[in-house]
């Protein structure tokens, strides 16, 4: 499997609530909403955004992906209001080994509703069904409850935990390792 047949055209995913689809130049003020939020940004590897120009960067950055054929996020769209509230992605592939990472980021607004766990299932369902998948990991900092869960109500199981594994906003920090196997799936 090669990375281009997937990402030179990313499909659209829908799930009940939700739809994954490309990011646009359209969505960069909803995603600065959300990027803006010190709280949102407290558990990923990226500095929070402090100006719409930091977020109008990132969406640039993830649209030459886009064109580059290259590994980029799907937004996490609401149905119910059309708004960007999120990305998803697989943060790494690497198809000789049938592996990859997941990652995502949702606004503080739809925290504790299923939203992030609706998008993993729907990726990870993805990667077995299309991108011969064996394993899908998923990681986050050991403080994390909300990923931890997350991960767990999408079916990964934890691993344990990598000591000191990143240095992220001048400290290093311990990770928490989880998957699921594409039998377990």
């Amino acid at each position: 499997m090669e990375i281009e047949k997937i990402y030179g055209n990313l499909p659209t995913l829908e799930t009940e609530r939700l739809i994954l689809r490309k990011l646009t130049l359209a969505d960069v003020d909803d995603m600065f909403a959300y990027c803006s939020n010190a709280e949102v940004s407290k558990y990923v590897t990226w500095d929070t955004h402090r100006m719409t120009s930091d977020t109008k960067h990132f969406v640039n950055f993830v649209l030459q992906q886009y064109k580059n054929k290259k590994i980029a996020p799907w937004g996490i769209e609401f149905k119910e209001t059309g708004k960007l509230i999120g990305t998803i992605d697989f943060v790494w592939w690497r198809p000789e080994h049938s592996s990859a990472e997941i990652g995502y980021v949702i606004s503080q607004d739809f925290w504790g509703q299923g939203i992030t766990t609706e998008a993993a299932k729907e990726i990870i369902k993805f990667g077995f069904e299309n991108m011969e998948l064996i394993r899908i990991q998923a990681r986050c900092f050991t403080e994390n409850i909300g990923s931890q869960r997350v991960m767990e109500k999408a079916g990964m199981s934890l691993e344990g935990i990598n000591r000191k594994a990143m240095f992220i906003k001048g400290k290093h920090r311990d990770l928490k390792m989880y998957s699921i196997l594409k039998e377990e799936f």
